[in-house]
């Protein structure tokens, strides 16, 4: 094992992450699609896991990526949050527009659970939380308030989506739509990051949490309610994120994002 300060590790971590995935990114641009290059984040902090803390610490990695023992209550926020957000969304784009993508998720309820499924192992969260929230995120946190550890969390996760933006056939229509609005996705993945501090700080540090939490980010805005499939539906969407973020660090506060236990006064006697 080779013992390196966090900071050093950190770094180290980002540019494994791009340079994996930015490499293969290229190489899909040129034609030669492996589809490893979502898999820079989960390459970079296992394998510096594995050189700082031996395997060890890889398997205590892993098993925060599958231990459901987390507060049942989060099982709230984590599935029903997104629904809601890209569906009041896609109806404020409707009440716009006049007119929505058909919602075949919701005819066919058999897609959603395949779906489900398809993007939790090869749509990114797998791919990714390991590393983002896994890795990244409680280094940062030993430094930062959970508020300035989720934005620039963010901003460094939608320039890691940079290439993405970049190629002729983009992979799907939300890459499209932040082509000449990358500024917006900056600002959405960084509000964004806040809900999934939230979700990680008061779940004990749990990447299982956050894996099914992205899996519902991506099912619920790309497939059940496909609001970048409209013209009006991102901003609403960025506006909805933005209020949801608000709201968590009223209540929670901006340095943990958790809600404190206030101590129980005690009556001192005569």
């Amino acid at each position: 094992m080779v013992k390196m300060s966090e900071g050093s590790n950190l770094l180290l971590f980002f540019l494994v992450a791009f340079a994996w995935s930015w490499f293969f990114w290229l190489l899909q641009m040129w034609g030669l699609n492996l589809y490893v290059a979502p898999f820079g984040p989960f390459v970079a902090a296992f394998l510096l896991t594995f050189v700082s803390e031996g395997k060890e610490g890889m398997k205590v990695l892993l098993k925060k990526g599958f231990d459901p023992r987390i507060g049942r209550v989060w099982y709230f926020p984590i599935f029903l949050l997104m629904p809601a957000v890209a569906g009041a969304s896609l109806f404020a784009a409707w009440l716009s527009e006049g007119a929505v993508p058909e919602l075949v998720a919701l005819s066919q309820p058999w897609l959603v659970l395949w779906n489900f499924a398809y993007i939790f192992f090869l749509g990114g969260p797998l791919q990714e939380e390991f590393g983002w929230r896994g890795y990244a995120l409680p280094r940062l946190q030993m430094h930062h308030t959970a508020l300035v550890s989720s934005i620039a969390l963010g901003i460094i996760w939608a320039l890691w989506h940079l290439p993405l933006n970049l190629m002729a056939q983009p992979p799907g229509p939300q890459y499209q739509a932040t082509i000449v609005m990358f500024m917006g996705s900056v600002i959405t993945m960084s509000f964004m990051s806040v809900l999934f501090t939230w979700i990680y700080n008061n779940t004990g540090g749990s990447v299982f949490a956050t894996l099914l939490f992205h899996t519902m980010v991506n099912l619920s805005t790309y497939v059940v309610f496909p609001v970048f499939e409209t013209q009006t539906g991102p901003l609403y969407y960025l506006i909805s994120i933005a209020a949801v973020a608000m709201i968590i660090l009223t209540v929670f506060g901006a340095k943990r994002m958790v809600r404190e236990k206030k101590p129980v006064s005690q009556k001192t006697g005569v």
